[in-house]
């Protein structure tokens, strides 16, 4: 008797994965960006700690209230689209019908075939059929405003809180080049642990995340430097 196989997909985690990965990289990236501009211009340890501290509230703010609002509308126009569709088979069941075939026909199906699927599935939830196989709308992808927010916001406070404690057990004279270099080696993680979630090619996602990383701290570096010289 031959094994049952499960195959293992993905797609299920692209939501909160996004959003909790955006979050973190934004916390690390921008709170030791911000440390490395205060720290380069000479400003002392406690105010460099205040500014990243700042950072991190306003930023874990800024991106809930960013994600909830995006994905807010995403979900609104998801619901606009499932509604207009739905008075759309409530007035021409028929033309919606043969609407849902020639979407399999132009797929590869066979006419006979595509219309006897369309017709199965209709009869199974036709509202689901159009919506995934014509809106593009899958309830595994749909838009979650909430979970959303509260992935990128604490993962984005998980992010910045790293750089910070660095801050408070690395002497002054040394704190740009080790947040920095600290900065470095925290999104090569985030992109490794990202890209084992997501089954994702781990040294591509890596180094993508840590080039973009390494240039916002190399420009915020540069600003804090000539600031702290001008003043």
């Amino acid at each position: 008797m031959p094994k049952h196989h499960t195959e293992r997909h993905r797609t299920d985690r692209i939501g909160w994965l996004r959003a909790a990965v955006l979050g973190a990289n934004d916390g690390i990236v921008s709170t030791a960006s911000l440390i490395v501009g205060v720290a380069a211009a000479h400003a002392p340890q406690s105010e460099v700690l205040v500014a990243g501290v700042a950072g991190l509230v306003a930023g874990a703010m800024s991106m809930a209230a960013g994600e909830y609002v995006s994905v807010s509308s995403q979900a609104d126009t998801e619901k606009a689209d499932l509604s207009r569709e739905r008075k759309e088979l409530d007035a021409d069941a028929h033309f919606e019908l043969e609407e849902l075939a020639a979407i399999y026909v132009a797929r590869g199906l066979d006419p006979l075939l595509a219309k006897q699927v369309a017709e199965q599935l209709t009869a199974h939830d036709a509202l689901a059929a159009h919506a995934r196989d014509e809106l593009g709308i899958f309830e595994n992808l749909s838009a979650r405003p909430v979970q959303a927010a509260f992935a990128s916001a604490g993962t984005f406070a998980v992010g910045a809180a790293l750089p910070l404690l660095t801050v408070l057990v690395v002497p002054e004279p040394v704190l740009v080049p080790v947040v920095s270099g600290g900065a470095i080696i925290f999104l090569a993680l985030l992109g490794i642990v990202s890209a084992r979630v997501g089954g994702a090619p781990i040294i591509k996602s890596a180094v993508r995340v840590v080039f973009w990383g390494a240039l916002a701290l190399g420009l915020t570096a540069g600003v804090g430097a000539l600031f702290g010289t001008v003043v």
